[in-house]
């Protein structure tokens, strides 16, 4: 889709009316200077401020399509405020505009954040209504009942699972990332390489992965700071050797401060094929019961196709092991969009599903991530439509509300089909601890490893500081103890001063 913007000279408007223009078409093309458009959409919009409101209008070039909003803009608002509000209200129009022209809705509204519960918790925490926050959610954002009616549940299911989710600042949460996988899917864009032949890597790497993990470690003690969760991501966690396994989790708990009363430790074990007895004798050792085993799809056929190099009967036969061997809360994934799939295969993988009875269900919609392999060969995979998609997910919605899995937490991406939503089920009381963290933004998570993002949040003011470790393993190999210096440098700004 092309589109050339008449009106709107003002830069700030530019990078959000892109945004939304991609949620109705992916790379569409929005043009802001004066040109010949043979083949799109030309939109000519005005807006003013007067009398403590605004008013926006526009209209599409050679339709009867127009559209009108308006808001309040008290006195009182600040610059930034003032400017949010005129913003939406022009943005508001366009959303009307596309809206009107594709016969497509957006449930979202305006909203292309990727943590809308972020918003609604910010609002509660002000002190508004559920009513109120849920009037300004509809107004300011156009969003639809049913998706603020989702993340009302979810913030409400939040808190009962972490009561105290708002005076976390003074505790930490620990990424641990491992950068390697048997091999890489085609929908992925997390640092993970092939294991094989990465031997000499691998060995380096853990050697640096210890040295963070002594030195972060021993600065929390030091300052007294508490561990909230601790999650070893990657890449595959479980790609190691059990002795590898063994020797990361007593480090755990020989450098970090007070870890039995860590309250979850979780380890991604999202490839089947990397599950075996000694692994799992590794993780009960630890009291390691929390894991993630991620069929995706139950379709073999899929699984080729993308890379992953396990059949579903692993995946079977891979959970009932974790089951012998005393796992008590196991996590699914399942990707909604998956090529060649439509609605009959993914109730196929509810089925599999039921049967298994994970104590917690991702549901994830495919995205196509620009470093991604599917995405530089979309040719190669076809995948279903967008009414096929948001029937996938309505099916997903039904599937978990009558087998008793509740959301509890969701986040979007860039470039997701159907611009929909990926969201985290559970059972009551076996709600990931880490995975509302992270999505909520509460507290500072410190990443370790290769490839591990932290983000420093200051207890003071909630100013978020994100800070990347290299995603190659020969980067991070080189300079693990430069990364690490910098890492408590960034904590003690924050912190000190604070305990």
């Amino acid at each position: 889709m092309r589109i050339l913007i008449k009106g709107l000279s003002d830069e700030r408007f530019h990078r959000p009316l892109v945004n939304i223009a991609n949620l109705f078409e992916e790379d569409s093309e929005v043009m802001f200077e004066p040109s010949e458009l043979d083949d799109g959409l030309i939109m000519v919009f005005s807006w003013k401020e007067e009398n403590g409101m605004v008013e926006a209008s526009g209209h599409i070039d050679g339709s009867d399509i127009t559209s009108r909003f308006s808001r309040d803009v008290p006195e009182s608002l600040n610059d930034k405020e003032r400017w949010k509000q005129i913003k939406n209200t022009v943005l508001s129009v366009y959303l009307h505009l596309l809206q009107e022209h594709t016969g497509m809705t957006q449930k979202w509204g305006i909203l292309t954040g990727i943590r809308p519960t972020k918003l609604l918790h910010k609002m509660l925490r002000e002190g508004m209504s559920k009513e109120d926050a849920h009037a300004a959610l509809k107004r300011d954002y156009l969003i639809h009942d049913e998706k603020i009616n989702l993340m009302q549940e979810i913030v409400d299911r939040q808190l009962k699972a972490i009561p105290d989710l708002y005076d976390l600042q003074q505790e930490v949460s620990i990424y641990i990332g491992i950068p390697f996988c048997p091999t890489k899917c085609a929908y992925c864009t997390f640092p993970a390489y092939a294991i094989k032949g990465q031997a000499g890597r691998v060995g380096t790497f853990l050697f640096g992965l210890h040295y963070e993990m002594q030195k972060m470690g021993a600065w929390l003690k030091e300052h007294g700071i508490k561990v909230t969760t601790v999650y070893f991501g990657g890449g595959t966690p479980t790609s190691i050797t059990a002795e590898d396994m063994d020797l990361l989790y007593e480090e755990m708990y020989r450098s970090f401060p007070d870890v039995k009363h860590i309250r979850e430790v979780t380890v991604e074990a999202g490839r089947p094929d990397t599950i075996s007895p000694d692994k799992l004798e590794v993780l009960n050792r630890y009291n390691i019961d929390r894991i993630s085993i991620n069929p995706q799809s139950y379709e073999n056929e899929t699984l080729k196709a993308i890379g992953r190099h396990h059949s579903v009967e692993e995946t079977i036969e891979k959970y009932h092991l974790s089951r012998q061997y005393g796992m008590n809360n196991i996590n699914m994934d399942l990707i909604i969009g998956l090529p060649g799939e439509g609605l009959k295969e993914f109730q196929h993988s509810l089925q599999q599903t039921e049967e298994l009875k994970p104590e917690s269900l991702t549901v994830h919609t495919l995205s196509f991530k620009r470093a991604s392999e599917m995405t530089r060969n979309k040719e190669k995979y076809q995948v279903a439509d967008r009414e096929e998609i948001t029937r996938m997910m309505d099916e997903a919605v039904s599937w978990t509300k009558a087998h008793q899995y509740h959301p509890y937490y969701l986040y979007r991406q860039k470039n997701i089909l159907g611009n929909l939503e990926n969201v985290g089920y559970s059972l009551d009381g076996q709600e990931s601890l880490y995975n509302i963290i992270i999505m909520e933004e509460v507290q500072t998570i410190i990443g370790i490893g290769c490839g591990a993002a932290s983000k420093f949040i200051d207890p003071r003011t909630g100013k978020i500081t994100q800070y990347a470790n290299p995603k190659d393993p020969k980067s991070y190999n080189d300079r693990y103890e430069h990364y690490t210096e910098e890492k408590i440098q960034f904590l003690e700004s924050l912190f000190i001063s604070h305990v």
